[in-house]
This record gives C-alpha cells, structure tokens and sequence, in this order.
C-alpha cells in the first residue's frame, strides 16, 4: 500500500527525471510544465546542495547553467526591444512618406524599405533564440528534483522512526514458494510459459487471498474519508514520464512498457501504468482546484506493470520484484500547509491495517539519497520475513508514504 501527498495552489505537470533525453515526445495535448525558475535563479546553491543530497551528481551545475542562460535571454529580449522600437520608427515614416515625393524622397523611402525588411530578419532571428534558450532553461528545470524535506536524513541511511507489533517468538523459515507450491496457491510454471519469468498465477485461496487484503485496505482507507476509485492501467507516455516514471532509466535499462500502436497514426504514445499514482495524478492534470474542496484524498487499487530489468536470483525469487502486480494507492491534493496532516492521515491507515494483520514491521524516515526526483519526504514500513534474514535482517518495504510539494506532477 502506497500513499501519495500533493501539495499545491495550481494543479501542473512537471517533468522529473535525470536525464531529458528519456523523456518521450510531449504532443501538443499534453499539459504544459509550470516550474518556479525565479525560485531556483534566486536560489542556486540550495538546488546545487540537494543534488549532492540525493546523489544527481550530473545535474549540479543546472543552476547554474539556468542562471547564465537567463541572462543570455535577457540580452537578447533587449536587444529585440530596440530592434522593435527602430522597426516601429521606420514603418511610422513609411507610413508618412508620399511615393509621388521627389527623388530623393523615393530614395529615401527605398531605404527605409530595405532596413524594414533587414529589421524583419533580424526580429525573426531573436525570437528563435529566445525560444530555444527558454527551452534549454525549462528542459533543465525540469531535471531537477523536489527540495529535500528538512526532516529527512541527508546520506545513505533512514533513521528509525518505531516498530509495529512484537516481534516473532517462534517464526518458520520456510519461504513462501515453497508454501504456495504446496498449498497449491501459486503458479510460477504456468506463467512462465505463458508469460516469461516474473509472472506468477494466485491460485484458489491465494487468488482469495489477494481480494481481501485488497478489500480490506480500502475500506480502512474509506474509514478514514478516502473516497474510492478504480483507475486505468494504461496512461499516456508523457503522464508517466511527468510522474518520474521514464521508459529507461540511467544505464539504459527498460523500466516500463510501451504500447504497440500503428505508425504515424498521430495519437500520442501508451504506456502501462507502473503505479496507479500515475492515473490518479493525470485525473487532475491541466486543473485549478478551489481550495474550498481540499483537501482531496482518493484510495484506488490497480494493477501495475513494472519492466522491473536487471538479473533475477534468489533474493528475488517468487513474489519480489515481479513484473505485474495488485497494489492499493492512496492521493491526496491538498493546499500548501495542509500536506502534514494528510502525511500523518496515510500514515495512520498504513498502520492501523499492518498493526491488524499482526505483522511485525519498523517504520524508517527515509534518507535523501532514498527519494525519488518529486518527493522531498518518504517514509516506508517494512515488514519481517523469516525466510528472508540472510537479508536486511529480514525486513522489506510492504508500504510508503510519499510527500510532494507544489504538484511537481
């Protein structure tokens, strides 16, 4: 289970990512970014720092570089500006010139002809390079990540926050392959033919299983004032590309999966959905939302599709990090000062559900270096495995809790 906090005054979509060249082509549709870039000009050495926080070493000097192509813009718009006021001079005395004048007069007037069309040249050129220094400036913008929360953890490691339940007194290290072989609810030999490896089919109780926690998680939520809704799995490749979610990430290996469309069929390109945040955030994209009606927390269940690349071994074996899957997403949109208390409202359902189960877990303020391009806050649950204590001692996320201000998204 998943929770999602947008801050915002006007719903827009921003870009996140490391490098732009992930980015899938944004058609003419799609919502247009809205980046603060008096903020990070007036304020570079903050973004500078938060880069070294998390780690995006190769986007450092974007501040920097946004700052020496403001002023480079800026140079050009006044140069345009007397440019536009000579071609406005010019096109006033044409105006006041008689052709049936003398020579002179005609020679004159010819002149003036000339720099008016040499002015036309030139304001043409100005407006291409205003154009293309905006975009350098918003296409590196648009890489940087969130302001990290002052409370999250700068480095590598999350700080503990408490525990859920008592630990095990006497836990089984049988692993839940062999128990889902056995109780024959799971099928990873099936889906491997029909699928590839990373599938799986929930069998009989399994199959049950799933739909309760489903249903159970929702209705928590609902408890708790989250209305329901059963989003889409597919979205557009700009949406998912607007969350952070990019086709490829940065050694070039697949992370999500593209629909095959006919081409040159002008529609723009599909992508299945990695998490139904993606759906969730584009229902309200291109939106001003009256601060009357916020906050506006929803909870969904969907299933997500993560291409998931990289070697498969017995630290992934069965269950962990599979290609398709059933998850429930909690969003909300609130104002600027109300993301805490819809922070701590996630939390609380995180909770109450994991303390239910009886699951042993700890929740973790996680580090800078933990968080995506759009969060500046995370915290995840993890839970106790038996059978995994060769590994993190044992413990796995089974929940998070994102914060991101200003709707990134």
């Amino acid at each position: 289970m998943v929770g999602r906090v947008r801050e915002l005054h006007e719903y827009t979509f921003r870009q996140t990512s490391t490098s732009a060249s992930t980015f899938p082509k944004r058609p003419s549709i799609a919502p247009k970014p809205c980046i603060d870039i008096k903020h990070i000009r007036d304020n570079p050495d903050l973004y500078t720092q938060t880069c070294l926080d998390r780690n995006y070493l190769s986007l450092k000097d974007n501040p920097r570089q946004i700052i020496q192509l403001f002023k480079d813009w800026k140079q050009i718009q006044d140069s345009a500006l007397k440019a536009r006021q000579r071609n406005k001079d010019v096109l006033n005395k044409l105006k006041t010139q008689n052709p049936s004048d003398t020579a002179n007069t005609s020679q004159a007037r010819d002149e003036l002809l000339l720099e008016a069309k040499s002015l036309k040249g030139i304001l043409s050129k100005f407006s291409d390079e205003e154009i293309e220094l905006d975009n350098g400036i918003q296409t590196l913008a648009a890489q940087l990540p969130n302001l990290t929360s002052k409370g999250t953890p700068i480095g590598k490691e999350p700080r503990l926050l408490g525990y859920i339940n008592h630990p095990p007194t006497a836990a089984s290290s049988a692993n839940h392959v062999n128990i889902g072989n056995e109780l024959d609810l799971i099928d990873f030999g099936g889906a491997s033919t029909a699928s590839g490896w990373g599938w799986y089919f929930l069998k009989n109780q399994g199959a049950l299983l799933e739909q309760a926690l489903v249903q159970y998680a929702l209705h928590v939520a609902m408890r708790h004032g989250f209305s329901v809704i059963s989003p889409p799995s597919m979205v557009y490749s700009h949406i998912a590309s607007a969350c952070g979610f990019q086709p490829r990430d940065q050694g070039g290996e697949q992370q999500s999966y593209t629909i095959a469309q006919m081409e040159n069929n002008g529609k723009p390109e599909m992508t299945l959905a990695g998490t139904a945040e993606i759906p969730l955030a584009g229902m309200k994209a291109n939106t001003t939302m009256n601060e009357c009606d916020l906050p506006l927390q929803v909870v969904g269940a969907s299933r997500c599709y993560r291409a998931e690349a990289g070697a498969r071994g017995l630290e992934t074996k069965g269950l962990y990090r599979v290609h398709e899957f059933t998850k429930v997403e909690m969003f909300a949109w609130t104002t600027r000062g109300g993301s805490d208390a819809a922070f701590d409202s996630m939390l609380m359902v995180q909770k109450e559900i994991l303390q239910s189960l009886g699951l042993h877990c700890m929740i973790l303020e996680m580090p800078s270096r933990d968080l995506g391009a759009s969060a500046s806050r995370k915290i995840d649950i993890e839970a106790f495995f038996p059978s995994r204590k060769g590994k993190d001692d044992g413990f796995g996320e089974v929940t998070s809790i994102e914060h991101t201000p200003q709707a990134n998204v």
